[in-house]
């Protein structure tokens, strides 16, 4: 697989994973506004996926559409990152997987807006309109939830420690990207974790948590239990 598929199925893979994530709180937000907040960044991401697998599956060249790359593969091959894959957890947990995803997807995104190919530089340049939303509205929270109560503060640290040991796989030498979150996580009043021992990275290369299994397997279910039709 050449570089630039590898490129885009990353892409993709991480906005479709953590759309779906999102899409779980669905019903289940901790306040109404919230919960339509939280299912509209859910079809945001789900949009940006479906557009960077089409411009997949056109540079390929076998004839597999978005829904093809979407429904018929099977874990080892997704490149999303470790981060997206992992579960809701509590409100506070979420926020934070946002805020820590959002680091690294937006400054990327903007990259590419300045880049050479222009059929990806469009899709970029849509995609960062929407997460500039996005991760205001997870950073709105995180700082709310880290300087509210005791037990909203002692939340968004337990949240912030778990999630951590995914980071190295998104923010590796990208020293900007962690300077920034310190000043993030010093207005929210945490603490910064410990860097990792053993950098958690093996997502770009197939190798996943047991997370992503049971996921794809909701979510892929109904299309293969109807190979062919039409969606």
């Amino acid at each position: 697989m050449n570089a630039d598929l590898e490129t885009l199925l990353a892409l993709a893979d991480d906005r479709l994973v953590l759309g779906h994530r999102l899409s779980e709180w669905c019903g289940h937000a901790p306040i109404l506004e919230e919960d339509i907040a939280l299912s509209n960044i859910a079809l945001d991401l789900l949009g940006q996926a479906t557009r960077f697998l089409a411009l997949a599956g056109e540079r390929e060249g076998r004839g597999r559409d978005a829904d093809a790359l979407a429904f018929r593969r099977d874990p080892t091959s997704f490149r999303n990152c470790l981060l997206v894959e992992q579960p809701n957890g509590d409100f506070a947990r979420t926020i934070a997987r946002q805020v820590l995803f959002d680091a690294a997807a937006l400054p990327e995104l903007e990259r590419l807006e300045r880049g050479a190919d222009a059929a990806l530089r469009a899709l970029a340049r849509q995609a960062a309109k929407e997460s500039r939303y996005h991760r205001r509205h997870a950073r709105d929270w995180f700082v709310r939830l880290g300087d509210g109560s005791d037990e909203s503060h002692a939340h968004m640290q337990r949240a912030l420690d778990a999630l951590w040991v995914f980071t190295p796989e998104l923010y590796a030498g990208h020293a900007e990207i962690r300077a920034e979150l310190g000043a993030l996580v010093e207005e929210a009043t945490l603490r910064m974790p410990e860097d990792p021992k053993i950098a958690t990275d093996g997502g770009r290369r197939g190798a996943h948590t047991e997370h992503l299994d049971h996921l794809l397997s909701e979510m892929q279910c109904v299309a293969r239990a109807h190979p062919g039709a039409q969606w």
